[in-house]
């Protein structure tokens, strides 16, 4: 592991409450993408594997990406939580300050709200690529794969965690929308981690 690495490490472990799980969350898909490219490499230009040379490019194609984005949602949680932490803290001397404060505390909290939100839906994507993966990628990296399809399920649920404690703090419309949606997304990947468990069992065995 490099310096930079440990940094990264060193800044979570530190007592400012930035970067927090929502951060974390990011960097799992990072590492989630990085297995699944890595199997999808094993996989593509092997005759063996031919049947999973579609999903390989594909997964090739979409995770290069993902990584990148995961990375700069990582960046983002940590500044959306920050303008949180901002907006708690605005005067509220008088009763214009108080309503410019309440309003600056909903903006910033459907924005920290938003973010792992969207981490959440980059995790979905990569998670729904890997059951077919799973089933016709290079079986001698078929532990990898689980690894990857483990790492974005975990991002998917952290996230939905730093969703739900953002909802909670306060009654507004768009945060329950944001709410049902982080839902619907934890239910569609709970379905489909299991479905690669069996996969993945089956090829081990």
């Amino acid at each position: 592991m490099n310096d930079g690495y440990i940094s990264v490490l060193n800044d979570i472990s530190s007592d400012s409450p930035t970067p927090g799980g929502g951060t974390v969350a990011a960097l799992t898909l990072s590492h989630a993408n990085s297995l699944a490219l890595m199997v999808a490499r094993l996989t593509i230009g092997k005759e063996k594997w031919v049947d999973g040379h579609a999903v390989a490019e594909e997964i090739i194609l979409f995770g290069n990406k993902s990584m990148k984005r995961s990375l700069s949602l990582a960046k983002e949680d940590a500044e959306a939580f920050d303008k949180v932490m901002s907006a708690y803290r605005l005067s509220k001397f008088d009763e214009q300050e108080k309503i410019v404060r309440k309003m600056a505390i909903l903006s910033a909290t459907i924005g920290a709200a938003n973010t792992p939100l969207s981490i959440a839906k980059e995790s979905f994507e990569l998670l729904s690529k890997l059951p077919d993966l799973a089933r016709y990628g290079n079986s001698n990296a078929i532990t990898d794969l689980a690894s990857s399809s483990e790492l974005a399920y975990t991002a998917i649920y952290i996230a939905s965690l730093n969703v739900k404690i953002n909802v909670d703090s306060m009654k507004n419309d768009e945060l329950d929308n944001i709410q049902v949606t982080s839902d619907e997304i934890l239910s569609k990947s709970k379905a489909l981690i299991e479905e690669i468990r069996v996969i993945v069992a089956e090829r081990m065995s």
